[in-house]
């Protein structure tokens, strides 16, 4: 099993990652302020480069690869995000990227990953059939395997936008970040962890396994078939992110459909920036009720803002 990552870890990756992804900047809204009832920091991964925070975890974890290591290429397996991040942190590192997709990837993720150069897959949009299929191109091509979240490197690039999110807003009360297979949530624990900020997960109803998993103390299989929007949040955790999660976690809350479409409707007319899905879950639970954020500095990071234009959810 993969380790978590620990502070170091994120610091490292802050070093590596340095002139190779953006450092990306921290809004405020006073009008979600408002409805919040909070002063919220949203850290606008949506800028960062491929437009999500896999940018992090993709380019710490190849450029880590030793020489002799990164020229066989890389592998994994995504619904989009780490696909795209991954093929274009091989392309600057002048390797190979194949990336295993489900058919129900959304056309934009995988012109993306295609126009970074990755060579793609497509597999049944389930967590076997992709880790199958990523399995299979490993056999086949002795390339490296990057997971897209059940790796320490990975996660510990994803943590660094907590890192950042802290250095430039001082002390926060907590920090609220969604959660899929659990990659990010990892690195913000690290970070969370070090420096004394509590840290929640958020993920959508329809997606529930993180929440189920917490209150159970199990691991939870990915719920199928995959009936949510947020389509970057539908796979299911590792061992390794699991573990992080209920070793420190503060706490899983889930958001309905109906609330991920107003919450990301809500970013785009008040704060003027495009989000994805799977980046409005969190902000949907800021304004849920759900959290004990009232009168409280947040930190929330806004995932990415990677979305099929001409399938808006309204």
């Amino acid at each position: 099993m993969e380790k978590a990552p620990v502070y170091a870890d994120v610091e490292a990756a802050r070093q590596r990652l340095a002139g190779h992804v953006h450092r990306t900047p921290v809004l405020t809204s006073r009008a979600l302020d408002k409805m919040a009832g909070a002063e919220i920091f949203f850290k606008a991964e949506n800028f960062q480069r491929t437009g999500a925070f896999k940018a992090r975890g993709a380019f710490n974890a190849v450029f880590a690869l030793p020489e002799a290591v990164a020229e066989r290429g890389v592998v994994t397996h995504s619904s989009g995000n780490h696909g795209a991040a991954l093929a274009l942190a091989a392309r600057e590192r002048g390797i190979v990227a194949t990336v295993v997709m489900p058919l129900t990837a959304p056309a934009p993720k995988q012109a993306a990953v295609a126009g970074y150069g990755g060579k793609i897959v497509l597999c049944e949009p389930t967590l076997a059939a992709r880790e199958a299929s990523a399995g299979a191109e490993v056999a086949r091509t002795g390339a490296v395997m990057v997971a897209p979240f059940d790796s320490c490197n990975v996660a510990a690039g994803q943590g660094t936008a907590a890192l950042e999110l802290l250095d430039e807003t001082g002390t926060l009360d907590l920090l609220v970040v969604p959660v899929g297979g659990g990659g990010l949530l990892a690195g913000t624990l690290a970070v969370g962890v070090e420096r004394g900020v509590p840290v929640f997960g958020i993920e959508p109803e329809r997606a529930d396994d993180a929440c189920r998993g917490l209150q159970s103390g199990t691991l939870q299989p990915q719920v199928v078939p995959v009936a949510t929007l947020a389509d970057g949040l539908t796979t299911a955790m590792s061992a390794m992110t699991f573990n992080a999660m209920t070793a420190h976690v503060a706490g899983i809350k889930t958001v309905s459909e109906a609330a991920i479409v107003a919450a990301m409707r809500l970013v785009w007319q008040r704060m003027k920036i495009v989000i994805e899905p799977s980046s409005a879950v969190a902000v949907a639970a800021l304004l849920s009720g759900s959290l004990p954020i009232a009168g409280r500095r947040v930190g929330v990071v806004l995932t990415g803002g990677n979305v099929d234009l001409d399938r808006l959810p309204w």
